[in-house]
């Protein structure tokens, strides 16, 4: 009698318990719906590519790059299905093996330990769509997502959207991106061994990886073995192919990250221009966007190799080198160096700091004397100390070293780069002439300019990205250029998303830029910028060393690139003056240096061009400029 009624007991929670499976799985099944698959599957990392198309870096949570199915070779498919789920085409979305191993656990502990024999299908439905939990209801939820998988993917499609999704550790998401991580190659270039390994890892990367420890080595050829055995048993490598299947080496783990070092800068750079042209951050982190940039890759690895060569050492923590080039006539930004290390410092120097500008402002005087009339060959007093007037105050100005220079002729003024002839040529000029052209050739409003007698020797603080596209203006004979670094942007489905075109405006004429340009060679060919000479072809440019020695500059251009170099540390307070040996550091120095090995190497193999002759703006004829006006000397 006990034991009839045990059994009816049975029966009873037997059925009670099915009829509740049933009724909770039907629940599930209409109330669980599949996300959209692309909407994850196609969040990938955002590459940002050189104007060659070689990457330079990621934007993304996720290191991830799909690839279709096509893409991905066989023996790599076949390793994969030989360590995870050999039937994967022939079989059903769930394993009830699998599923009823992982219920028992759950009953035993509470929580799923993950020891569920999933099918593939699986994985990807829980790898996806659901959260790390393992409890029963999300396990129920799997199942549906899972058969819901089936009915609307092909077999082909789970495959393809699992090997772009599936997380193979070392941060990288699916089989193109741990290719790179563990072979440095793509995923169509991996031998059978390397693809059995990619196989193997992605059960546990942190259990596989051979790299972390002696034992993962270990457990790594058990589990290399046991997936070549799984592809030779399923006769998808021959017995030969088998026995020469043999543990490939693994390439180390890198662990600086995507922004380390100075490619930091500019992929951050990046992302603020993208940002104006209306990309949101969440675009992309998740969008899977290729940028093309305007950055050259060998002007950029030449930028980095001049600074890590010429920059003073030993030197304080706080110097900071920056330099910015720029193709006259486009504004393409071809190389930027902002500063050792982003993941160190997120301040691009090159784009961000201000330093003093000093004596790199000269040209701007020049430019408004020449628009004004006055010669290069005007005959100026360049006698330390002089003093004028500054609004009704005294306003003392000495040359570099308190070298008095007697009467001196514009021309050799810049070439020597004498303050006390650049201070009354402004005020001749007109010092709201000076400010103006500065602004015409590319020193944003955002940077303090007032019409003082100062302004010719460079009080302002700009950025060297604000000084660099300004030479740029001159090299490009009065047009400026808007600086731009984006010059496309592709969608996942390689759709056109933007395109970056030149902005540009002719601000000067080209009589005044052939002069400007001739001054600016002299300083190059026999002043204060002699170091550049070596660079063998027509350069024009200008050094700027500031009060008190606060920053040194090499802003200079030939007919193709201009580019501007400064070392500066982080307030106008702290002098440069011992750093690398020397009393003085100086733009002729450590910047003209770094100028000129950055430009030997970004012009590589490139013609060499001329500049325009000057045109002699005012004449050929002595002019002397006194108090009272100008008077002409005549030649005998």
């Amino acid at each position: 009698m006990i034991k009839t009624k045990l059994i009816r007991a049975g029966v009873f929670l037997a059925g009670f318990g099915f009829v509740a499976g049933a009724t909770l799985f039907a629940f599930a099944w209409f109330t669980v719906s599949i996300p959209d698959p692309n909407a994850y599957v196609n969040s990938q990392s955002t590459i940002i590519q050189y104007s060659n198309g070689s990457e330079i870096g990621r934007i993304g949570t996720q290191n991830r790059q799909i690839l279709p199915l096509s893409k991905i070779p066989l023996r790599l498919r076949n390793a994969v299905m030989a360590a995870e789920d050999r039937n994967f085409y022939s079989n059903r979305a769930f394993s009830a093996t699998g599923i009823a191993r992982a219920l028992i656990n759950n009953l035993k502990s509470g929580s799923l330990n993950g020891e569920g024999g999933s099918t593939i299908t699986q994985q990807y439905a829980k790898t996806a769509f659901l959260t790390p939990s393992r409890t029963i209801q999300r396990k129920i939820k799997e199942l549906v997502i899972s058969l819901k998988l089936e009915n609307a993917l092909t077999k082909d499609q789970i495959l393809e959207n699992y090997l772009n999704t599936i997380y193979f550790g070392r941060g990288s998401y699916g089989v193109q991106t741990a290719a790179q991580q563990y072979f440095n190659r793509n995923a169509n270039q991996l031998s059978i061994s390397q693809s059995a390994v990619i196989a193997s890892i992605l059960r546990s990367p942190g259990y596989y990886d051979p790299v972390l420890s002696k034992e993962n080595a270990k457990r790594l050829e058990g589990r290399f073995a046991y997936v070549i055995r799984g592809m030779l048993d399923k006769k998808w490598i021959t017995e030969a192919e088998a026995k020469a299947a043999k543990l490939p080496p693994v390439a180390p783990r890198t662990t600086s990250g995507q922004l380390s070092g100075p490619k930091g800068y500019i992929i951050d750079a990046v992302q603020k221009e993208l940002s104006k042209l209306g990309f949101t951050q969440d675009q992309l982190l998740v969008g899977g966007y290729v940028i093309k940039t305007t950055l050259d890759q060998r002007a950029q690895q030449s930028a980095v190799d001049a600074v890590n060569k010429f920059t003073p050492t030993p030197a304080p923590s706080n110097l900071h080198t920056a330099l910015v080039a720029i193709r006259p006539g486009t504004g393409e930004v071809i190389a930027m160096y902002g500063g050792k290390d982003y993941v160190v410092r997120q301040l691009n120097d090159a784009t961000q700091s201000i330093a003093l500008a000093g004596s790199t402002f000269k040209p701007f005087a020049i430019i408004a004397a020449l628009e004004a009339g006055i010669p290069l060959t005007s005959m100026w007093n360049g006698d330390s100390p002089q003093t004028f007037d500054d609004l009704g105050k005294p306003y003392l100005v000495s040359n570099y070293g308190d070298e008095g220079w007697g009467q001196i002729d514009l021309l050799s003024a810049m070439q020597h780069s004498i303050n006390t002839v650049f201070v009354p040529l402004g005020m001749k000029a007109g010092l709201d002439k000076v400010v103006d052209a500065a602004r015409r050739a590319g020193i944003p409003e955002s940077v303090a300019m007032i019409a003082t007698p100062s302004v010719t020797l460079g009080v302002a603080s700009p950025h060297v990205i604000d000084v660099a596209n300004s030479y740029a203006t001159f090299a490009a004979q009065g047009v400026y250029s808007k600086p731009y670094m984006v010059t496309s942007v592709t969608g996942p489905n390689k759709g056109i998303l933007y395109e970056g075109k030149p902005v540009t405006q002719e601000v000067f004429s080209k009589d005044v830029m052939a002069d400007l340009t001739y001054a600016l060679k002299s300083v190059v060919n026999g002043g204060t910028g002699g170091a550049a000479l070596s660079l063998g072809r027509p350069a024009a440019g200008k050094t700027g060393t500031s009060q008190s020695n606060a920053s040194a500059w090499f802003s200079a251009y030939t007919p193709q690139l201009a580019a501007s170099v400064a070392l500066f540390r982080d307030s106008a307070s702290e002098s440069l003056n011992g750093i690398g040996g020397l009393t003085s550091v100086t733009g002729g120095t450590f910047p003209a240096r770094i100028w000129t090995a950055f430009m030997k190497g970004a012009l590589k193999d490139e013609p060499i061009m001329s500049f325009p002759a000057p045109s002699n703006i005012g004449g050929l004829d002595p002019v002397v400029m006194t108090s009272g006006g100008r008077q002409t000397m005549k030649k005998k």
